[in-house]
């Protein structure tokens, strides 16, 4: 009790001017930094508690240790932030780049612009194909039976032509196939799109590229290609 009551009486000393000086002239220094506010911390609550009550000295140094804890996390996000910032900058220079470009991205779905819509076909054997494509009512305008050999990038181009000769307007067409192998056993064909990146939206986190009128975003881009005529209708 009385070792108490003589802490809690004995002067304090504020820091000297050379610390003071010190700990204003930079924005950095933090709790974790400086050991001489650690100890000042814990000066002012031994000078400022009950007398009758006085804290156990494991509650400062817990207290202090979660100082120095919100501290290194404020700086870590920090950091987070920074890093983030960064990354969305390589993505939008990196996008740009694309712009003019021959990209393969996967879907079904292709413009048709009045000239072709095309996609790439992939299968792991050869097979024999049932290729459709629907408007975007879901109406049938072309099927035909294809063979597909095994590999990748197998292009198929469609004129805007239904079997009858009508011409198909302009608009988004979607491509479905249904595969057999030479057992005559259900095989899996899986198709993309290849077109001109004609533009990229950098209002969009991440960007969005532009290709006829879908867009598509970095990580689904398979293949930059070399523009190719591929199997025509």
């Amino acid at each position: 009790m009385s070792a108490a009551a003589t802490t809690a009486t004995t002067p304090y000393s504020a820091p000297n001017a050379n610390y003071t000086a010190t700990a204003t002239s930079s924005s950095t220094t933090g709790i974790a930094d400086n050991f001489q506010t650690f100890l000042t911390l814990l000066t002012t609550q031994l000078q400022n508690q009950n007398p009758l009550e006085p804290l156990d000295t494991n509650q400062f140094t817990q207290q202090l240790v979660q100082f120095a804890g919100v501290e290194q996390q404020l700086k870590t996000n920090e950091t987070l932030s920074s890093l983030l910032k960064m990354q969305s900058t390589a993505q939008t220079t990196q996008a740009m780049n694309f712009i003019g470009a021959t990209a393969v991205v996967d879907g079904s779905k292709s413009h048709y612009d009045g000239k072709t819509a095309g996609w790439t076909l992939s299968t792991d054997k050869p097979v024999t194909a049932q290729v459709s494509v629907q408007s975007s009512t879901g109406q049938t305008v072309y099927s035909g039976k294809f063979t597909l050999n095994a590999g990748a990038n197998q292009g198929f181009t469609w004129d805007g032509r239904g079997n009858d000769g009508t011409q198909w307007p302009e608009g988004d067409y979607t491509l479905s196939v249904v595969a057999t192998d030479a057992a005559g056993q259900p095989a899996a064909v899986s198709t993309q799109i290849q077109g001109t990146i004609d533009s990229v939206d950098l209002t969009q986190s991440p960007p969005m590229l532009t290709i006829g009128l879908q867009t598509f975003t970095l990580d689904q881009i398979k293949r930059v290609v070399k523009p190719s005529t591929g199997t025509t209708t």
